[in-house]
C-alpha cells in the first residue's frame, strides 16, 4: 500500500509522506532542495511506507505525557518493528525523564540500525540522515555516557548483542527517502520509472554479512575512541602510606 504522495521538505525530514509539518527539524535538507519546497515521491519511492514512523515521531515529540508513555511501551514491547528514527526520538523522551541509561541504549541502538540501513542502501548520499539524527539527539546522551568509559563500552557491547539477536521487521527503504536519488526521481518522474524496490538496496542475500560488518566496525570505533580517551586520563596519584 502506498502512502500520502506529497513530501514536504520544508521541515527537513524527508520521510515519504508529508511528514511532521511542525518545526521539529530532524534533518538538514538534501543538497539542492530549498526550504518550503514540496516534492512528490515518484515510482518506487511513493510506495515506501513510513506512516508508523511519522505517527510515532509526532507522538514522541508533541504528545501528552500519557501518549508518550504509551508510545514508549509500544517500542519496548516490539522494537524490531520500528524504523531507527523512532528509537532516536524515544531516547530523547527517556533522557528528559531522567532515565539516562535506557535513553543511551535506544539512542545507540537507533544509530547502529540506521548505519546498517545506510550500508545496505545503494544510495551513498543517505548517510546524511544518520549524521543529522546524531546531531539532533546525540549531544546530551554522549555527555552522559562518556562520563564513565567502562560503562560506555559495556553499553555499546549490549547494543551490539541486542542488534544481533533482534530481527529487522521494518521497511529499510525509509533511508532511501533521505538521499539525492529520491530527490532526483521526484524532479524527473520519467527517470523514476527505471528504479525498482530491488534497486534501492544491496541484494538481501548480502544483508547478514553487511549487518555483521557494520556491527564489528561500530564496536571497534567505540573501542578505539574509548582507548584514546583512557590514554589521555591523568594517572591516579600513588596511595599514601598509612601512618
Amino acid at each position: 500500500m502506498g502512502v500520502t504522495t506529497t513530501i514536504s521538505v520544508g521541515v527537513g525530514l524527508l520521510l515519504g509522506a508529508a511528514v511532521l509539518a511542525q518545526a521539529h527539524t530532524l534533518e538538514p535538507l538534501p543538497a539542492g532542495v530549498s526550504a518550503g519546497q514540496v516534492l512528490v515521491p515518484q515510482g518506487v519511492y511513493a510506495h515506501i511506507d513510513t506512516r508508523q514512523t511519522q505517527e510515532m515521531l509526532q507522538t514522541l515529540t508533541q504528545g501528552s505525557a500519557e501518549q508518550q508513555q504509551a508510545a514508549l511501551e509500544r517500542v519496548r514491547a516490539a522494537p524490531e518493528r520500528f524504523q531507527p528514527p523512532v528509537l532516536y526520538a524515544m531516547s530523547q523522551v527517556l533522557f528528559k525523564a531522567k532515565l539516562y541509561h535506557e535513553a543511551a541504549f535506544w539512542f545507540y541502538a537507533g544509530q547502529l540500525r540506521a548505519r546498517f540501513d545506510v550500508n545496505r542502501s545503494t544510495d551513498p548520499t543517505t548517510r546524511q540522515a544518520v549524521d543529522a539524527l546524531n546531531q539532533t539527539y546525540g549531544a546530551p546522551i554522549n555527555r552522559y555516557l562518556f562520563q564513565d568509559l567502562d560503562r560506555a563500552l559495556d553499553l555499546i557491547a549490549n547494543v551490539v548483542a541486542w542488534d544481533r539477536k533482534t530481527p529487522y521487521d521494518y521497511d529499510p527503504h525509509w533511508i532511501n527517502l533521505h538521499g539525492m536519488q529520491a530527490v532526483q526521481a521526484a524532479r524527473d518522474p520519467q527517470s523514476a520509472g527505471a528504479r525498482t524496490a530491488a534497486s534501492l538496496s544491496q541484494p538481501p542475500s548480502e544483508w547478514a554479512a553487511i549487518a555483521e560488518r557494520t556491527r564489528a566496525k561500530y564496536f571497534k570505533s567505540f573501542q578505539d575512541a574509548i582507548t584514546g580517551m583512557q590514554d589521555k586520563l591523568p594517572l591516579s596519584p600513588p596511595a599514601q602510606p598509612s601512618r
